[in-house]
C-alpha cells in the first residue's frame, strides 16, 4: 500500500515538473523569439484606440499634427512613478504650445491608476492598455519607455528607462518644435 502511494506521489510530482517546464520553456520562447518589430526614431508610430481615465475612448490619429509624447508606465514601475511629477511639470509648461502629453497605463485596474494620478497630481490624459495588445504593438521590453512623436506623425526619439528628468524632457521638446512638420 505504501509503495503505492509513494509512485502515485512520484509521478505526481513528474507531470507537475513536466507542467513546469513546458510553461517555461514556452515563456522562454515568446520572450526571445518575440516577433513584434521595435520602433525606432524615423518610423510611423502604430495606431491605437484606449479607453481613457476620463472615460472616453481616445486615439493616437486625435494627436495628428501636433508634438506629442507618449509615455507607457505602470504604478508598480519606482522609475516609472519617480518621473511622473516632471512630466507633468514638463506638461503643464508646454501644453499652450501644442505639445501633447499622453501617459499609457500598462494593464492595470482604472481605480488604482486613478488614485496614482490623484497622488502625484497627473492631470495630462492616461490612457489604459486593458490587454496590453497597444504595448505589444510598440514592441516594449521595459518600462518607462517614452516616445518623442513629431508633428509629421514619425517617432523623432525613444527613451527607455528612467526616470526622465525636466531637463531630458525638455531638451527632446525643444527638437520636436524645430522638428518641421
Amino acid at each position: 500500500m505504501k509503495k503505492n502511494v509513494m509512485r502515485r506521489n512520484k509521478t505526481l510530482q513528474f507531470v507537475i515538473l513536466a507542467a513546469v517546464l513546458v510553461i517555461g520553456g514556452y515563456a522562454v520562447f515568446q520572450s526571445l523569439f518575440q516577433t513584434t518589430a521595435v520602433m525606432k526614431a524615423g518610423n510611423k508610430p502604430p495606431e491605437f484606440r484606449l479607453l481613457g481615465l476620463d472615460g472616453t475612448a481616445h486615439d493616437l490619429s486625435e494627436y495628428k499634427g501636433k508634438p506629442l509624447i507618449l509615455n507607457f508606465w505602470g504604478t508598480w514601475c519606482p522609475p516609472c512613478r519617480a518621473e511622473m511629477p516632471a512630466l507633468q511639470s514638463v506638461y503643464d509648461r508646454w501644453k499652450d504650445k501644442g505639445v501633447q502629453l499622453v501617459g499609457i497605463n500598462l494593464s492595470e485596474e482604472k481605480l488604482t491608476v486613478q488614485n496614482f494620478a490623484r497622488e502625484v497630481g497627473a492631470s495630462f490624459p492616461i490612457l489604459l492598455d486593458r490587454n496590453r495588445q497597444t504595448e505589444k504593438k510598440y514592441g516594449l521590453k521595459q518600462y518607462p519607455t517614452t516616445f518623442f512623436i513629431g508633428a509629421d506623425g514619425k517617432i523623432q526619439d525613444i527613451m527607455i528607462g528612467g526616470p526622465l528628468s525636466e531637463n531630458d524632457i525638455e531638451s527632446r521638446i525643444a527638437k520636436l518644435m524645430n522638428a518641421k512638420s
